[in-house]
């Protein structure tokens, strides 16, 4: 069942022992950086528990339902817009092309929803199983909601993908078997990247570089590298060489750029700046743009003052 799935030897052996046994626990915690396998573990894993009692020629017919999460026991949990009284998914927002000017969130009425869900008794599977993707976007009140669940899940099993423990509350963790993910080395990114039919982002240093062991993180920044017209990739790539310029580029990425791919922006600078001059001070103003933009300030307002300061710190250095 696992497959599908490269590296990740440990997190492998864990899932599957607790079926073998029969001591799958009601609640767990998949950590680790996005993109290494932490969603795809628990697909297959999902497969695993559902499959053990039936015959092999339903199994395909399993699989597909799991994978296009439409099995009636499996409710898959994911960050959401609001939107004219609708909750979209990242992917459905993109789809609609709702311009996004801030990140998505798991939402008290999806814990209410999940609640809901595991009241019903499983149907066609031995329990029922939640997953909940980036759980560390919940706010207090949806994390709260979802510890009353965890104490009594009845019939039923959750798994929680979050970055790391700290990204969410302790005592959502301390209610959790802890599945640890790891970044995979140069040659898993490769077989990843190929196996998923993504070989020509091999091509391209800085994205390898920002996604750092993280296939997903990879494809993910290959696609918003898409987004950003080519005569705009090239003006940011170079530090202004006038305050007239800064504000200019400031204006353009304000108007082109929804602010996903704004934040996704600052990582690319962060590594092409590097490799142009090898200046902590500018990384670390960017890191100030990252903050400044997920505290729903103005773009543009962040944008003028980040290049300002990026011209001013090259000014400097090079006057020295």
């Amino acid at each position: 069942m696992f497959a599908p799935l490269v590296g990740q030897q440990q997190a492998v052996e864990l899932l599957t022992q607790a079926v073998k046994h029969n001591r799958v626990a009601p609640a767990y915690l998949f950590v680790g950086p996005d993109g290494v396998g932490r969603s795809l573990a628990a697909q297959c894993w999902i497969e695993l528990i559902f499959s053990t009692k039936l015959a092999p020629e339903q199994i395909p017919i399993l699989q597909n339902q799991i994978r296009q999460r439409n099995h009636p026991a499996l409710l898959w949990v994911e960050p959401t817009y609001q939107y004219q009284g609708q909750r979209l998914t990242a992917a459905e927002a993109a789809e609609k092309g709702v311009k996004r000017k801030a990140p998505p969130v798991i939402r008290l009425e999806q814990i209410r929803q999940i609640t809901e869900f595991l009241s019903r008794p499983p149907l066609s599977a031995p329990r029922n199983i939640v997953v909940l993707e980036q759980v560390e976007t919940m706010a207090e009140a949806a994390a709260n909601a979802l510890l009353k669940t965890l104490e009594e899940p009845g019939q039923a099993t959750l798994i929680l993908i979050a970055p790391s423990p700290e990204s969410i509350l302790s005592t959502l963790v301390s209610r959790c078997q802890r599945i640890p993910f790891y970044r995979l080395d140069n040659a898993g990114v490769a077989q990843v990247l190929t196996q998923t039919g993504h070989s020509e982002i091999l091509q391209y240093p800085a994205i390898l570089n920002i996604a750092s062991g993280s296939p997903g993180s990879a494809i993910a920044s290959y696609q918003q590298l898409q987004n950003i017209p080519q005569e705009l990739l090239e003006q940011v790539a170079k530090i202004p060489s006038s305050q007239r310029q800064a504000l200019e580029v400031a204006k353009k990425i304000d108007k082109e750029l929804d602010t996903e791919t704004q934040l996704w922006l600052i990582d690319y600078l962060q590594q092409s700046y590097w490799q142009l001059q090898h200046q902590p001070e500018m990384i670390a103003q960017l890191e100030k743009t990252r903050k400044n933009l997920l505290c729903y300030a103005q773009p543009r307002l962040v944008w003028e003052c980040t290049f300002l300061a990026l011209w001013q710190i090259s000014k400097a250095n090079t006057i020295r």
